[in-house]
């Protein structure tokens, strides 16, 4: 799998990555990104809610190939040494060096099952991996009356070909015989703790669930590293309600990050036929899914009645319709690259990195990189330097490598 190293630039503009100085909060102005129609004739809760003016950062990208031959990778993560964790879907995880080498298996994980869209899935260092080498994964489980998403964690030895003292920490309850919708981003807040987002399990039933504080289905939850639910958890204590969930009345969440600034948990989940969205996490709050949505069934049927507004629940910061099939995200941190602060998220359908302007907690401009020529972008991770690491969701999946060309 050990490839040669090449660059493929390309043209999306012609100024030159070091002039950064662009105000993220001015007003935008102007047509959307070119997109087909939409789906749905909702009107947008608030002005800017979906459809944000183009952002052109106007700037050439050169995208080195680094590795072929991934089976469905899934999720990347950089180590310290500047080397990268990747999960294929069957199982594996991969240790890939910027020079092309590819691991073989890591050994020690245990099963996953990996039909649809389930199988290995995200990956996270520990916050102190530097010293404790534990590093944390998702992954869909069978399980007596089905799988269901779980979370483990593990020691990486100092050689990075084993895992060492597997714990399962977590797992999604009530299990349920399901391909599909098992969400799995992992994401450590400041204090330690550990997010991990979750699916409806794709089916008309189980979706119901995502309203249901009885169940894991559709919530996010906040837990210990060791699995156990913070005496500060807004359902700790009630009855009734899993003591682990932070929010609920989610579709399918496979994007994650924390503000840089106010340290908040921020979402980009999957809608259905259009109504992709972009939440903030907020303890205890009801984002709505299914009751609410701006999307609509695969069928051309209208989602619960066709309601996008309902007292008591969350309004998406923004959508999308049609989708973009959220991936990965994250908020960029480099001066690589002129969008410090800007969202960055890995595109499924829209086969691109969609890059979000920000002014506080609204969307000023939004913008498709690379677009249409790289496959299915599934997630997205920033190295020590400013470069943007990706990974494509393809039988001969790949690791590249973005920076701004020369």
């Amino acid at each position: 799998m050990h490839v040669p190293v090449f660059a493929a630039i390309l043209i999306l503009g012609a100024c030159s990555a070091q002039d950064n100085g662009r105000d993220s909060n001015a007003a935008r102005t102007g047509p959307p990104v070119e997109q087909a129609p939409p789906h749905t004739d909702f009107a947008p809760a608030f002005a800017g809610q979906t459809r944000a003016p183009e952002a052109r950062s106007e700037i050439a990208i050169a995208v080195e190939e680094i590795a072929v031959g991934l089976e469905h990778p899934w999720a990347v993560e950089v180590l310290p040494d500047g080397a990268v964790l990747v999960t294929e879907r069957p199982g594996r995880l991969r240790v890939i060096t910027l020079d092309g080498s590819v691991s073989a298996p890591v050994a020690g994980l245990p099963a996953v099952d990996a039909r649809g869209q389930g199988g290995l899935l995200d990956v996270a260092l520990s916050p102190d991996f530097a010293r404790d080498q534990l590093i944390y994964w998702t992954f869909a489980e069978a399980r007596d009356g089905g799988n269901g998403t779980s979370a483990a964690r593990g020691r990486l030895n100092r050689a990075a070909n084993r895992v060492e003292d597997v714990q399962v920490i977590f797992r999604q309850a009530p299990a349920w015989q399901s391909r599909g919708h098992f969400g799995s981003r992992i994401v450590f807040d400041g204090a330690g703790r550990l997010y991990v987002a979750m699916g409806d399990r794709q089916q008309r039933e189980p979706r119901e669930l995502a309203q249901d504080l009885s169940t894991h289905i559709g919530k996010v939850v906040r837990i210990d590293p060791d699995g156990s639910a913070p005496r500060d958890n807004p359902f700790a204590g009630r009855e009734g309600a899993r003591a682990e969930i932070w929010s609920y009345g989610h579709r399918n969440i496979q994007g994650a990050a924390l503000h840089p600034r106010t340290g908040e948990l921020w979402l980009v989940e999957h809608g259905p036929q259009g109504g992709d969205e972009l939440n903030i996490a907020r303890a205890g709050r009801n984002y709505g899914w299914p009751v609410i949505s701006y999307g609509q069934e695969y069928n051309g049927a209208p989602v619960n009645g066709g309601v996008a507004v309902r007292e008591g629940m969350e309004q998406p910061l923004y959508y999308w319709d049609p989708v973009i099939a959220p991936g990965g995200m994250l908020f960029y941190r480099g001066d690589l690259f002129p969008w410090r602060g800007d969202i960055l998220i890995a595109g499924l359908y829209t086969r691109a990195l969609v890059r979000l302007e920000l002014d506080g907690e609204r969307v000023a401009g939004e913008e498709r990189l690379i677009a249409g020529r790289h496959g299915r972008v599934r997630d997205i991770a920033e190295t020590a330097d400013g470069a943007v690491m990706i990974v494509t969701d393809e039988d001969n999946g790949r690791l590249l490598r973005l920076t701004p060309a020369r």
